[in-house]
Parts: C-alpha cells; sequence; structure tokens
C-alpha cells in the first residue's frame, strides 16, 4: 500500500511557486531490504531508493533523474497475487534509464501490462526549455496511457483518482499546505507535506476500499484506511517530498524509518538544477 499527491503546473505565473510538488508514502514490510535514496547509474544521474530483496533487486518505487525523468509506482490492491510476475519496480528504473519519452514508454509498458500483477505507474518528463509532461497508466484500467492536465491529483491502490475516504482526506491535507505555505520558506513547505504524510486518522468506513479489497478480512482492511499505514510489521516506511521550481531546481527530501522502529526516523535531502 502506498499513496501520492502531487500538483503541477508547467508554467507557473508567480516566480516563487513549483512547477511540480509531490508528496509521497512508501508502505511496505518493515523487514523488506532496500537502500536510502542516493544517486545512482552510469554517471549518478538517477535519485532513489532501491529495493533489495532477492530477485527484485535494483527496483523502486520512486525515482527522478537529472535529465528530468520521474517516475513513481504504486500497487493496486489485489487479494490473489500471480507469484510467477515480474516485479513491478523494474517499471520505474527502466523509464528512468531509458531515452523514450513518458507517453511512448507508458504505450510499450501498456503492451506488457500483463505480465505484472496489478499497478499504476506516473512517468513524467520535466523541461525548463521545453514545459512539462507528466503521463499516467494503470494495468486494471483503460488500455491507454493518458496525459495528464495541469492540476491537483492522487493515486492510492486503485486507479488515479479513485475517490477513496484517506485518499480524499489526504489530498484536501495536501492542497491546504500547499495553499498555505508556498509563499513560506521551502522548509516549511516540506515540514509541513510530511505532516500530511504523517497522519494516522482512520477514515471509516470506506465502501470503495471495501469493495475493491472483498476477499480480505474487514480488520485488515481498516488499517489501511490512514495516509499514515500503522501495522505490526508493516506499514508507511518511508516519506518522499519531491519539489522542483521554475528554474528546474529540485528538492528530493526522503524521511526513513530506522531499524524497523515507527518512533525513529531519518531526514535527508538532496538538490540539483534540471539539466537544459
Amino acid at each position: 500500500m502506498c499513496i501520492i499527491f502531487f500538483k503541477f503546473d508547467p508554467r507557473p505565473v508567480s516566480k516563487n511557486a513549483y512547477r511540480l510538488i509531490l508528496a509521497a508514502n512508501r508502505d511496505e514490510f518493515y523487514s523488506r531490504p532496500s537502500k536510502l535514496a542516493d544517486f545512482w547509474g552510469n554517471s549518478n544521474e538517477v535519485l532513489s531508493g532501491l529495493d533489495m530483496e532477492e530477485g527484485k533487486e535494483g527496483g523502486t518505487w520512486l525515482g527522478i533523474s537529472t535529465r528530468g525523468k520521474l517516475a513513481a509506482l504504486t500497487n493496486y490492491l489485489q487479494p490473489r497475487l500471480d507469484r510467477e510476475a515480474r516485479g513491478r519496480g523494474e517499471l520505474v528504473t527502466h523509464f528512468l534509464t531509458t531515452d523514450m519519452d513518458s507517453l511512448s514508454y507508458l504505450k510499450k509498458v501498456s503492451m506488457e501490462g500483463h505480465l505484472y500483477n496489478g499497478f499504476n505507474l506516473i512517468a513524467a518528463d520535466l523541461s525548463t526549455t521545453r514545459g512539462d509532461i507528466i503521463c499516467y497508466y494503470g494495468n486494471r484500467g483503460d488500455p491507454e496511457p493518458v496525459v495528464l492536465a495541469p492540476g491537483t491529483y492522487g493515486l492510492s491502490n486503485a486507479l488515479l483518482e479513485t475517490p477513496w475516504r484517506k485518499l480524499c482526506f489526504g489530498k484536501r491535507l495536501f492542497q491546504e499546505a500547499v495553499e498555505r505555505c508556498q509563499a513560506l520558506p521551502k522548509d516549511t513547505l516540506v515540514a509541513q507535506l510530511l505532516d500530511v504524510l504523517s497522519n494516522e486518522e482512520a477514515q471509516l468506513p470506506d465502501p470503495a476500499i471495501e469493495d475493491q479489497g472483498q476477499e480480505y478480512v474487514r480488520p485488515f482492511l481498516s488499517k489501511y484506511s490512514a495516509v499514515c499505514v500503522r501495522c505490526p510489521g508493516y506499514g508507511t516506511r518511508t516519506n518522499t517530498i519531491i519539489l522542483v521550481d521554475t528554474d528546474g531546481h529540485v528538492t528530493f527530501t526522503e524521511r526513513n524509518m530506522l531499524d524497523k522502529d515507527p518512533s525513529r526516523w531519518e531526514t535527508s535531502t538532496h538538490e540539483f538544477t534540471l539539466q537544459s
């Protein structure tokens, strides 16, 4: 289970505004091995965390490159998984290292979507000179990817903008934080967005999540009903904030759980400017 909120405007009017604001939670088993976000690739051009689970090494859930390629993945809630399916994390790493544009890449992925368990994939080309393009594809939805219009979006473990209560609640908190803090220092906006991602208020009852996950037992589903998930041995273990300003300056802030302990966290920030 994961959740992503993002707002983008390729040509914001205000010089102090951001072209892209993204806030995301990674929910995973605490024991699943992974690397913290850092630069990697042939020229250290890709910034992301990395999955180190045996057989899935090198996949990731969210990343951005200095060339302006960005991708983010969530799994689609489905009770029965195909254990022989390909690892979904490779969809992100392949895009971050390819020369294909976002829409062409997602069209290619849509032809191979049956090889994976359910997923949602956001792919973006961020360009200071040509403008930003963000596309979406989910292999449990429409057969073709779509180019998104500028605006604010929420994505969890159903199709884009599916109105799960926790998604609607979190999206409202996200929008309020953005509106409240855009004119304030960047650190204030990041702190407010981390607060949104840390909200543990259960949004119940939620018929939509219960219907999609009807083969799960209800108490199990209820633990997924908050923006920040907390279960024994499983839950939100990484928060990520990505800000891209009008000049193409990127601020990537990651907050990670330490030693499988939900009370201990560390925060790191990477900054760079997109290549022209």
